[in-house]
């Protein structure tokens, strides 16, 4: 059916185009219907395409412009052929093109497709949570919309536009949101939604779908009306009317908060009866208005009057007598409205006074009982409507504690201190407090020993903790006070005595004494020692802190061997000796070298070959250098810092060696020379004998024999012809024999001695006859005379050669001697 009715439609579509869209070619004719159709997505809708004056069957197709494939059903009879879509879609939608090719005819129509899909009206979301003064959003959506970009949204207000908006091609949704607020609460009106989808072909009754909701807006409740506040006398009627709105409507609770702060409901109806109002019924009571959006609370005073009633004085511990020290509360009360006027008196004397716009009660405490608070107490209460007074006789009685402790203590700065306090008198373990008497009473310790005693230990002590202390003992409420006063001292090392370097006898040394960290500064004294004398005595002012002290002392030095003490001594607070320390120092002075020793061992005469040793010492200091020196020669140095004596050693003397001795002490404040001679002895030894001119001479002529030997003392020398006897002796070893003849001949014998010993050496003199001449007389005389001569000179050759020898140490002549005898 539905297929026909579209034939029907399409045909007359047909008939009505063929009007003006006929195609007046010569021979086939070719038309489309519709040309421009609009769909909805989702119908099943068909085209026609149709054609005459065709002799044959035609050819016919369809095709959609452009690079898309063609997805309709197509059926063709000898007329028309139709393409059905079923159901539409969005791919359908564009140019479609007929073709129909007749023989060598070729026809085309082109046909335009257009798509929609409105299938609902618009839904309003969020209007059931708009609430007075606050803006809430609302939310306008369409679905399933094409095209969306032609759809507009419109939020109308009556006939008043609100806001327009326009779809997203890229959704298939359409929506608008809209930010409502009212500050009226007047109820009714409404808000609409319209949607338009701005097509032309599509008809105005299907182009345009309204929604429209009712404005209802939420608000918390609102209290309208309330109670004054009122004022009543006890036992009076009273009704309390609380009237509240709100949307939804509220509930109303009426509720009374007492003086502990909980809250009592007393009523869910909107008023609060009393038939007879009580004094505890007196105070604010609440009207609570509740609704889903929220509550409010308006609040009622309720003053209620009367006289005062039920007073009171309550005396804590309770009892009429209380031991001294007890802790006593006075506690005084009483009813009544406007809140009495308590007065606390003792024997009349009024104590306390409370202010009852603050406290209904009034409250006085006696922190320790004394027996002078023995009395009769009173308690009035007044208001303007009457006056009420109680009493209570309170008798105080003595306590038997006592606390012993020691009222002073000396410690030192550092070390640990232990304060020792001791109660009795008490039943049960009293209580022990420590406290510093001048920093605020400060608590440093509570203690409970069954045995009463308390130890206070104060470690590393330092200035700050000197000072007063006081032990409370505790006992059934009273306290017992013992003040002990610490005093802390500082003296924590030994004097630092100043080393003054060397000083010079009999000069003026000045040494310097530092006592370092002292406390307290006027309490140290310093005293000044030489051995057991007294030098100088020196005290110093108050200081509030560690002080470092010095004490300078200007001494004579009279002494070589000196020692100096500082003595700092630390007094008590009652002026004894607390403690002392001393540091001292041998003062090292110096002086020049004085008494210098030159020893010899073993003596100062030694017989050649003999070890001699030198033995050099000198006082002084610093110690003096030591130089030993054979006639002026330096034979030895001694450093003084590696030994205080010169020791020189001859391990064999020799002659040479006979000399003058000296040892020169010196430092860098003078010296001292001392000197001694030594002499070596030897026997005769290396005696040489010479004969001049020749051991053989001719007759007539001179003969000198010249003997030379090494020995100290000098030799005595002899010479002697073994044959007759005959001892001739020289002082200087030479002998002169004149005119020898041949019954001179023979053998000879010098003999060399000393107190030590002697030598001998034995030659021959040959003396050869001379042959008689004619010139014999003259030779007598010239030979003669020639010999002397020559053995003179050769003589003194010989002694000068051995006196050269005797320079360069080859050995020592006797003439360095004294000449023998």
């Amino acid at each position: 059916m539905v297929e026909a009715r579209v034939r029907v439609s399409c045909a007359r579509r047909v008939s009505a185009v063929l009007l003006t869209w006929m195609w007046c070619v010569q021979g086939l004719h070719v038309d489309v219907s519709p040309r421009r159709a609009l769909f909805r997505l989702g119908d099943r809708q068909q085209m026609l395409c149709f054609f005459q004056d065709c002799p044959t069957m035609p050819t016919v197709s369809w095709s959609v412009l452009g690079d898309r494939p063609f997805t309709g059903s197509v059926t063709t009879n000898g007329t028309h052929s139709m393409v059905t879509f079923d159901p539409v879609m969005t791919e359908h939608e564009g140019l479609l093109l007929c073709t129909v090719s007749c023989g060598d005819q070729r026809r085309q129509v082109t046909a335009s497709v257009q798509v929609y899909s409105f299938p609902s009206a618009p839904v309003i979301i969020g209007q059931d949570h708009l609430r007075l003064g606050v803006e809430s959003p609302l939310t306008c959506r369409v679905s399933d919309v094409y095209p969306a970009e032609h759809m507009t949204l419109t939020w109308l207000r009556g006939n008043s536009v609100l806001n327009n908006s326009t779809g997203d091609p890229r959704s298939s949704s359409v929506w608008s949101e809209y930010r409502f607020m009212s500050d009226s609460k007047i109820p009714g009106g409404s808000i609409s939604c319209r949607a338009t989808l701005e097509l032309q072909e599509l008809p105005a009754e299907h182009r345009t779908r309204e929604t429209s909701v009712p404005i209802d807006l939420l608000y918390p409740p609102v209290v309208v009306e309330i109670s004054d506040p009122v004022v009543v006398m006890v036992g009076f009627p009273l009704t309390l009317t609380c009237l509240a709105e709100g949307n939804p409507e509220p509930s109303v609770t009426w509720s009374f908060r007492t003086t502990d702060g909980q809250s009592l409901q007393r009523s869910q109806q909107g008023q609060l009866v009393f038939k007879a109002i009580k004094m505890s019924e007196a105070g604010l009571y609440a009207c609570e208005a509740k609704n889903t959006e929220g509550n409010t609370t308006a609040a009622v005073q309720v003053t209620v009057h009367a006289p005062p009633t039920n007073a009171s004085l309550l005396v804590s511990p309770g009892e009429e007598e209380v031991v001294e020290g007890q802790r006593m509360t006075f506690t005084c009360s009483s009813d009544g409205a406007p809140p009495p006027t308590l007065v606390l008196r003792k024997k009349g004397v009024e104590l306390e006074r409370n202010d009852p716009s603050s406290s209904s009660s009034l409250t006085f405490s006696l922190l320790s009982a004394k027996l002078e608070d023995s009395a009769l107490y009173q308690c009035e209460a007044s208001n303007q409507y009457g006056v009420k007074l109680v009493s209570s006789s309170i008798t105080v009685r003595a306590h038997p504690l006592q606390v012993e402790a020691s009222p002073q203590v000396s410690a030192e700065r550092g070390s640990a201190l232990s304060l020792t306090c001791k109660a009795s008198g008490c039943h049960h373990p009293p209580t022990l407090i420590w406290r510093r008497t001048d920093l605020n009473r400060h608590v440093l310790q509570r203690t409970q020993h069954q045995d009463g005693l308390s130890l206070l230990h104060l470690q590393d002590l330092d200035l700050h903790d000197r000072g007063g202390y006081s032990c409370e003992a505790e006992c059934d409420f009273v306290v017992r006070t013992r003040n002990i006063q610490v005093h802390v001292y500082s003296f924590p090392s030994d004097p630092v005595l100043e080393y003054p370097g060397p000083v010079l006898l009999g000069q003026e040394a000045v040494l310097r004494c530092d006592v370092i960290n002292v406390f307290s500064a006027n309490q140290l004294r310093i005293r000044w020692l030489s051995g057991n004398t007294t030098q100088l005595v020196e005290s110093f002012k108050f200081s509030n802190s560690l002080e470092n002290v010095s004490s300078v002392l200007q001494h004579w030095v009279e002494e070589d061997q000196q020692v100096l003490t500082c003595r700092a001594e630390l007094l008590t607070e009652d002026g004894d000796l607390w403690r002392s320390r001393q540091t001292s120092v041998p003062l090292q002075v110096h002086y020049p070298p004085r008494m210098p020793i030159l020893s010899v061992s073993p003596a100062e005469e030694v017989v050649e070959g003999q070890w001699v040793i030198f033995t050099c010492y000198s006082d002084g200091a610093p110690a003096p250098t030591l130089v030993l020196r054979r006639n002026g020669t330096e034979l030895q140095r001694m450093d003084p810092t590696s030994s205080s004596s010169l020791i020189f050693r001859l391990s064999a003397a020799s002659l040479e060696d006979s000399d003058l001795y000296q040892c020169e002490a010196s430092n860098q404040y003078g010296s001292q020379l001392v000197s001694s001679p030594i002499t070596v002895k030897a026997p005769p030894r290396n005696t040489t004998v010479y004969v001049l001119p020749s051991p053989v001479v001719q007759e007539g002529q001179n003969v000198t024999v010249c003997c030379q030997t090494i020995s100290f003392p000098p030799s005595a020398m002899s010479l002697k012809k073994l044959t007759n006897g005959t001892e001739l002796y020289s002082s200087n070893g030479t002998f002169l024999l004149l005119n020898v003849t041949a019954k001179d001949s023979g053998l000879y014998q010098v003999n060399v001695t000393n107190d030590l010993g002697y030598q001998i050496k034995i030659f021959s003199i040959i003396v050869r006859e001379r042959s008689p001449t004619h010139s014999s007389s003259l030779s007598i005389i010239i030979i003669p005379t020639v010999s002397v001569a020559a053995g003179l000179a050769a003589c003194a050759l010989v002694l000068d050669y051995l006196r050269r020898s005797r320079k360069k140490g080859f050995y020592q002549l006797p003439q360095s001697a004294p000449p023998s005898a």
